[in-house]
């Protein structure tokens, strides 16, 4: 048995270094990553299991750990391949992203924010701080929960941007239901985050609402650009 296993494991890493995953059911990749800890067993049926239990193998590989060890044949060492491969690809995209300018490149930064965000089953509200010339500093996660104008404090985001020397911003959040499109909420938090940052001559670039393979931009939409209007408007008839 546990030669037969080891010459089925072999031939699926051949043919992933053969072709990558081109043609991989997405049971066997769960299967691979299961492998990386177990030295002898049969994955294939914990492998089956995780993927009935939650679906999809992005589901798999985001669900957590408690819920992944109650499946017979994942343990507390073999779930880690299932852990240490989506963290890997966030660093990855994300050191992609440091230091380069994220404007130049959005597609870039939805594929990092994608990974970052898409499986998390609450609201998250990450900012991307930028220098003076647009570059990537940092990226946090600065509130969590459901995002309402009352939950979001423009104050910390502001500090937070004093902290790292920010010049600019961009503000990603996502929406579990899959769906990107803005509430009122998120129109009325992304004008409030605006006036906050700018007697402080902190920029907002974007705000990006992260949905299933799908995002809504701000700025593509026209809402950033008439909210600085707004704010001109407003210190301008002061005056």
């Amino acid at each position: 048995m546990v030669a037969k296993s080891a010459g089925h494991r072999q031939r699926l890493r051949e043919r992933f270094l053969a072709s990558g995953l081109d043609g991989f059911a997405d049971y066997e990749v769960i299967e691979l990553l299961l492998a990386l800890a177990t030295p002898r067993k049969d994955c294939k049926p914990a492998a089956k299991q995780a993927l009935k239990q939650f679906k999809t193998l992005q589901a798999v590989l985001s669900a957590p750990v408690q819920d992944l060890v109650a499946i017979e044949g994942i343990g507390p060492k073999n779930v880690f391949g299932l852990k240490l491969i989506p963290a890997v690809a966030e660093r990855y995209l994300q050191k992609k992203l440091i230091g380069k300018n994220p404007l130049q490149n959005p597609r870039q930064l939805f594929d990092y924010m994608y990974v970052r965000l898409r499986d998390r089953a609450r609201e998250c509200f990450d900012t991307i701080f930028l220098d003076a010339k647009n570059r990537v500093i940092a990226t946090e996660t600065l509130f969590e929960g459901t995002l309402t104008a009352s939950a979001v404090y423009p104050r910390e985001v502001v500090v937070a941007a004093l902290a790292r020397r920010a010049a600019a911003l961009i503000f990603v959040h996502n929406h579990p239901s899959g769906d990107p499109a803005p509430s009122r909420a998120d129109i009325d938090l992304t004008r409030r985050l605006i006036h906050a940052c700018r007697p402080v001559d902190i920029v907002v670039h974007e705000h990006l609402i992260i949905g299933d393979n799908r995002y809504y931009s701000f700025a593509e939409h026209g809402h950033i650009a008439r909210m600085q209007e707004e704010i001109e408007h407003f210190l301008g008839s002061d005056q």
